[in-house]
């Protein structure tokens, strides 16, 4: 990590003087509860939750959870709604909108652009390498005294592969700003998270996902995995009550059936292995990429058009030829063996 690392020079001078809202489950969670002003009646939809009182702002039962699970502690932990609060949040604590920028590695996930533009934060870019491999010394170069972020995907969206452990060490140690590493996909992966790294480097911001392995998209679940210091400034600045008592008891529960998950895991990587091998059968597709996530990228001749008569007969894939080194590329997702199928009986169809 940079010597001269210090997250409070990194933090915006209104977010460090910023006096958060205190909620009323923040001081009393428990007695005759006649201090939100909430429906005391209760709520006409059945339910043992207590829908009608508000959630616990912090949700620490599901926190201690997530943090056995990855082998952290519960204060190294945030949840948002899905990912992309995270991200938002570490933009909105660490960029001066109008001056400060954050720095990605195309091709890769779109919503660290889309939400830099919505915080009016300046986007510097470093391609990934014709391997879709990391260039930290262009990066290093590349950042300047207003480039507080670097976002990396590992595994990476929409290339799939792993980012090489060694390049994103080699950037932890050495960007002078806050290394974002976008787990979504990590639990399909032989590589090992880096999340347990956040003890030693705290720069290190990890996010990851109920989206994708626990199969959950629908809660909109997402952890951040980091130091205190940098957890203690997204717990203040998020909104009270960002993760509601469906969504937390949705996870907890789904940490009662850790088997069929990892179950599930293995059924995909099977399928996987299925459709990239019938893939590479065809004579359109030119190239079919290594995977380490549930989905493929896949180089195929018009790609665009393709596409496109793929969703006339009711198959939608991912049109990604308009990233850069994706030319022509689409990614489809690994679906259920007879969503494959079909996939595979389409494409049949239109290339031949």
């Amino acid at each position: 990590m940079p010597e001269s690392f210090n997250i409070e020079s990194l933090v915006r001078e209104n977010i460090r003087n910023l006096t958060p809202y205190r909620s009323a489950r923040d001081d009393f969670d428990s007695g005759t509860l006649l201090d939100a002003n909430e429906n005391s009646y209760g709520s006409p939809v059945r339910s043992t939750l207590n829908l009608h009182r508000y959630p616990s702002p912090t949700q620490d039962e599901l926190r201690d959870k997530i943090a056995e699970y990855r082998d952290v502690e519960r204060e190294n932990i945030f949840l948002g709604v899905g990912s992309d609060e995270p991200i938002d949040l570490l933009m909105r604590i660490f960029c001066e909108p109008g001056r400060d920028s954050i720095l990605i590695t195309p091709p890769t996930y779109g919503m660290y652009k889309v939400a830099a533009n919505i915080n009016n934060v300046g986007v510097q870019e470093v391609l990934l390498t014709e391997k879709f491999q990391l260039q930290p010394d262009a990066i290093i170069d590349e950042a300047d005294g207003n480039t507080k972020l670097l976002f990396l995907c590992s595994p990476n969206n929409p290339t799939a592969n792993d980012l090489k452990r060694t390049d994103l060490l080699k950037l932890v140690a050495k960007f002078k700003g806050i290394v974002v590493v976008d787990e979504a996909y990590i639990d399909f992966s032989r590589q090992e998270s880096m999340a347990q790294m956040v003890q030693q480097y705290p720069n290190l911001v990890v996010l990851q996902t109920f989206s994708k392995a626990f199969g959950l998209a629908g809660i909109r679940l997402g952890v951040a995995i980091s130091n205190p210091d940098i957890i203690n400034y997204m717990l203040r600045v998020k909104a009270p009550y960002n993760v509601n008592k469906l969504t937390a008891d949705t996870a907890l529960k789904a940490f009662e059936k850790m088997e069929l998950m990892k179950f599930n895991i293995n059924a995909i990587k099977d399928e996987k292995d299925y459709v990239a091998e019938q893939l590479s059968l065809s004579s359109a597709v030119t190239k079919v990429y290594p995977s380490n996530a549930n989905f493929i990228l896949f180089k195929i001749e018009n790609a665009k058009e393709v596409y496109q008569q793929l969703a006339e007969r009711g198959v939608i894939v991912r049109y990604r030829g308009n990233e850069p080194l994706c030319e022509d590329c689409l990614r489809v997702t690994i679906g259920m063996p007879d969503e494959n199928v079909k996939f595979l009986k389409a494409l049949k169809e239109i290339v031949g």
